[in-house]
């Protein structure tokens, strides 16, 4: 027969809290606004998922792999016929060739990707180079390695965001062993143009840094620019990880399904944590996935479909005292809204959701340190009467 054991005997025997390996991490702010939104019935243009949904043949796909019994574990790299659909697509869009076998794996989501590429290449002490305003995942998945992050500021002018690439190059030591990239860029908006592959190029060729290229956004850049995908550069592809996300390109935010393509040395150990932190992706849909994309229209479509969105809500804030920044890609718009408001950038977004009818997003959430510049961020892939009804809102200001 078990002892009895007093309450204050259970008590004592409880655990210490734990040592967080995430100390300063708290509830993202994503989720915070999104809150706020719900409470008061605004609009919510802050957290970046569609409000509309996606082509009923991809799920209609999903169902027929259900159907089909692909229910089991799927190869822990991916199902072979979306590991090639990702080989052939980037092969056709951006020239570069990946080995389906050893070179592409699926993962749950950009997210996952990110933080498993970065537990396979950073040890502790080692330096990681980012980049400000930087997107939230990326400074816990270095920390959780033990890396040591190094932030290098955008610079911001009269053409919007840019990187100073003079910073970066001096941001290198020997101890730099990885540096992280978003094009395009969240939350910014901001492309690398071609330019700025040339001087990335010329400051890794004669170093041992790897590249993260966070490309989640890459079917959405406008005017006639190009996506120049770290893919089509040869002399940095061989040293790159290189991030997507189905979620983005086919509006199934909420399916958290994603790749990564790597050389094979690189693939080898980033497969090597992927195995034991997710070991593999949901397997339907990856063959709902491998089958839809057979038909490129979706992703080749998806830059004029999100071009309408940026530009009805553009013309619509120019008649605000907004000041817009430009947005050559992703589906965010920030804005300076320093002719209206004096508040601090976290107190206004909370005034335009509780007061106006309308979440935004801080800039200042994207960055190591807080950091104030009037500026806030707006999502615009929502259907065109979520947008309108947000300017209509908006138009007071």
């Amino acid at each position: 027969m078990w002892p009895l054991r007093s309450p204050a005997t259970d008590l004592e025997s409880a655990p210490s809290p734990l040592a967080s390996k995430l100390p300063h991490v708290g509830t993202t702010i994503f989720s915070l606004m999104s809150a706020l939104a719900a409470e008061h019935d605004a609009v919510n243009l802050g957290q970046g998922f569609p409000d509309f949904d996606c082509d009923p043949r991809l799920p209609d796909a999903v169902h027929e792999a259900m159907r089909r019994g692909f229910n089991q574990y799927p190869p822990m790299a991916g199902a072979a016929p979306l590991r090639q659909a990702i080989a052939k697509k980037i092969s056709y869009l951006y020239g570069g060739h990946y080995d389906p076998d050893t070179e592409i794996t699926v993962t749950a989501g950009a997210t996952q990707a990110i933080l498993t590429a970065v537990l396979c290449c950073v040890h502790p002490g080692d330096e990681v180079i980012v980049i400000e305003p930087i997107y939230d995942s990326y400074l816990p998945a270095i920390a959780l390695a033990g890396g040591k992050p190094v932030c290098v500021q955008m610079t911001l002018g009269e053409q919007g965001y840019a990187i100073p690439w003079e910073q970066v190059a001096a941001a290198i030591t020997p101890k730099t062993r990885l540096l992280i990239l978003n094009s395009p860029h969240n939350p910014t908006g901001t492309i690398l143009s071609e330019n700025d592959i040339g001087q990335l190029t010329d400051i890794l060729r004669d170093t041992q840094v790897l590249l993260l290229s966070d490309e989640v956004y890459e079917h959405m850049v406008f005017d006639e620019r190009r996506h120049e995908s770290i893919c089509r550069h040869p002399a940095l592809a061989r040293r790159a990880f290189v991030v997507s996300s189905f979620g983005k390109t086919y509006h199934v935010t909420g399916w958290k399904v994603g790749y990564v393509v790597a050389p094979s040395m690189l693939t080898e150990e980033f497969r090597r944590v992927h195995q034991f932190n997710v070991f593999a992706v949901n397997a339907p849909m990856q063959h709902g996935l491998a089958t839809y994309m057979q038909d490129p229209s979706p992703y080749l479509d998806l830059a004029p479909f999100y071009a309408h969105k940026r530009d009805l809500f553009r013309t619509g804030l120019m008649r605000t005292r907004f000041r817009l920044l430009p947005a050559p890609g992703t589906y965010f718009q920030c804005v300076d809204y320093r002719r209206i408001s004096n508040l601090p950038e976290q107190a206004f977004c909370r005034w335009l959701a509780t007061e106006v009818g309308v979440a935004a997003i801080p800039m200042s959430a994207f960055h190591d340190q807080s950091r104030e510049s009037g500026i806030v961020r707006f999502c615009f892939a929502k259907k065109d009467q979520t947008l309108t009804t947000a300017l209509q809102r908006l138009a007071r200001l």
